[in-house]
């Protein structure tokens, strides 16, 4: 409701107006134009070029607005993150998970370098994951940042192991295939096996969790991340 381009515009009056209407946002909603003016001390006028600043024709418009804004700011439910861990589980003694690590793990013990590449929280676990498998004896490097420069021969004969909810962020992607150029094996992590990173992968691991978002965020649980990150550490540790 309140765009940058919009808070530029604000006079001292206008501020006074705002931190007022965040704070109590439920009563201005229904409250008149001379009401608002005496809780602010300011007259309707100002209230009135205080909404056109914000692209309302009038107060009632405003008002409109606020209440679809106040709507949508709600908490929203959110799933717990141990039922989404549960059916990750259950899926995971159903299916293939421990044949495809086990050959993933045998890519590792073959590589010259092990590169885990993620961006935003997966960037974080990227780099969990690389001191955790050099806690395993499998030296490791991580790569969170955007622009970081991917260049030499040196990783024509690595394994990169890319963590991306969406599988569809641009810049992984073109790590990706600066990998690929290269020659290294490509693991992915991520949450289907029908995005751009797991179709471009060699190694594609899924964890098809129900995909979660804020205003702002993706708030994805990443625990079947850590859990596929743990549980490869290990069998690679095995391995050697």
């Amino acid at each position: 409701m309140f765009t940058p381009k919009q808070l530029a515009r604000f006079s001292d009056l206008d501020t006074l107006l705002y931190h007022y209407i965040l704070a109590h946002g439920e009563k201005v909603a229904y409250m008149r134009i001379r009401e608002l003016a005496e809780v602010t001390h300011v007259s309707p006028t100002t209230i009135l070029r205080f909404c056109k600043k914000l692209d309302c024709d009038g107060f009632s418009e405003f008002k409109t607005k606020l209440k679809l804004y106040l709507e949508k700011a709600e908490t929203k439910w959110l799933n717990h993150s141990y039922e989404s861990m549960n059916e990750f589980l259950e899926r995971t003694l159903k299916s293939d998970y421990q044949a495809q690590l086990s050959a993933i793990a045998d890519e590792i013990v073959s590589s010259s370098q092990v590169v885990f590449i993620g961006s935003g929280s997966s960037g974080i676990l990227a780099e969990y994951g690389a001191r955790y498998f050099s806690s395993l004896n499998t030296f490791s490097s991580a790569i969170s940042d955007p622009f970081y420069p991917i260049n030499g021969k040196q990783i024509r004969h690595s394994l990169a192991i890319i963590l991306s909810v969406s599988g569809e962020t641009q810049h992984i992607v073109s790590k990706l295939h600066r990998f690929r150029e290269e020659g290294a094996t490509i693991v992915s992590i991520t949450n289907t096996k029908s995005n751009t990173v797991a179709q471009l992968a060699d190694y594609p691991l899924a964890y098809y969790i129900n995909t979660e978002f804020n205003d702002i965020s993706n708030v994805t649980t990443q625990l079947p991340v850590l859990y596929l990150i743990e549980t490869l550490g290990k069998i690679v540790f095995e391995k050697l």
